[in-house]
């Protein structure tokens, strides 16, 4: 369970990106940003595995947080800091726009 809902979030997160960077940039930027995801995710993914490998037995907390969901978890923690950084823009620059606009 807890895996599937973060692969939806990041489905939904790619899909978000994919079109936000195809309607402000192109739809070329918008495959290199999806790509970027995806190749952040198989090699975080990988990356947490051995953490999580180090860490812990492949039962892990239980039958929901096993140690593959337990470095899902680690890694989608990790990409929210990375992505918020990376994104910051995209996003905040439209919500400065709209106040500069409301106070004109």
């Amino acid at each position: 369970m807890i895996t599937g809902i973060i692969f939806a979030i990041h489905i939904l997160f790619i899909l978000v990106i994919f079109t936000k960077k195809w309607q402000d940039e192109s739809l070329s930027t918008a495959f290199l940003n999806v790509g970027l995801i995806v190749i952040l995710f198989s090699v975080g993914w990988t990356i947490t595995g051995m953490i999580a490998k180090a860490l812990m037995e492949p039962e892990g907390f239980g039958r929901e947080l096993n140690r593959d969901t337990f470095s899902l978890v680690l890694l989608t923690i990790a990409e929210f800091f990375f992505y918020k950084f990376y994104y910051s823009e995209d996003f905040i620059s439209a919500d400065k726009e709209k106040q500069s606009q409301q106070s004109d």
